[in-house]
């Protein structure tokens, strides 16, 4: 894969959002959202449960894979930014959850897109404020 790392990941995220909006009838939120030094790369709605979702683009020969990339520094920063988003919505879900896309990119071939929903990132008793 002879591209750079910002454009590996806005062609991961972009391949992610038309897999959550096609293939999983995700409605996609935001894109890129930001609060200070954190970025949720997609906001989506499952139905009635609000999707964060983190999406890792590598090569497929990479010795660690996207989901096994989001480490506990990586978890932390989501939280946060998890945390921001819900504060400032006037209207707070119910249920939300956090998810992981990893596309696996091979040059020449089409990317494969793997999805593990509902990766623990929260304690289960986290509720947001009213």
């Amino acid at each position: 894969m002879g591209a750079g790392r910002a454009e590996r990941g806005r062609f991961g995220e972009s391949r992610a959002a038309a897999f959550c909006k096609g293939t999983l009838k995700y409605q996609i939120i935001a894109r890129n959202w930001r609060s200070k030094r954190d970025e949720l790369d997609l906001i989506c709605l499952d139905g009635k449960v609000l999707v964060f979702i983190e999406v890792r683009a590598r090569d497929a020969l990479a010795p660690v894979s996207g989901f096994h990339s989001v480490d506990g520094k990586k978890k932390k920063a989501l939280q946060r930014a998890s945390k921001s988003y819900l504060r400032q919505m006037q209207n707070k879900p119910k249920h939300f959850r956090f998810d992981i896309i990893a596309v696996a990119l091979t040059e020449g071939q089409a990317a494969e897109l793997r999805h593990y929903a509902n990766v623990p990132l929260f304690s289960k008793h986290y509720h947001p404020a009213p």
